[in-house]
């Protein structure tokens, strides 16, 4: 049985990305000679698992649990 896809454009306004946390974060993902091959292999990864909807699942429930953790090392 399949969900119906996620709407992510509805619904008020939950996290904030800031232009300069996006920019840091596809930096990261593409071109950090050493994060972007494990970003890289873990999207594929997800990419190639997930569906959509569950895909969209993860994105949100990551960026929560950052956002309630202290950073580590």
């Amino acid at each position: 049985m399949s969900m119906q896809p996620i709407d992510l454009l509805g619904g008020e306004s939950v996290y904030c990305i800031k232009e300069d946390q996006l920019a840091r974060s596809f930096e990261l993902a593409q071109r950090d000679p050493v994060s972007s091959p494990r970003i890289q292999a873990a999207i594929g990864e997800l990419e190639s698992t997930l569906t959509r909807n569950e895909r969209a699942a993860l994105a949100f429930v990551l960026i929560d649990r950052l956002l309630k953790t202290a950073p580590s090392a």
